[in-house]
């Protein structure tokens, strides 16, 4: 396991969060090689969304 920090301004992390819940499974599997590595970026884009949503960005 990878532990890191990001800082930001709330404007990025909201934007960021925004992201996170609107990109879907085909934008995702469209800019990766074969359908393993699309589940691994979707599971890596949910840690990171489930971060922010812990540091209050989390949208509706």
């Amino acid at each position: 396991m990878i532990t890191f920090t990001v800082e930001m301004n709330e404007v990025l992390a909201s934007a960021l969060a925004q992201f996170g819940k609107r990109v879907g499974f085909s934008e995702i599997r469209g800019n990766a090689v074969n359908d393993f590595e699309a589940y691994l970026i979707r599971d890596a884009l949910d840690r990171v969304r489930i971060e922010l949503a812990n540091a209050g960005f989390s949208p509706r």
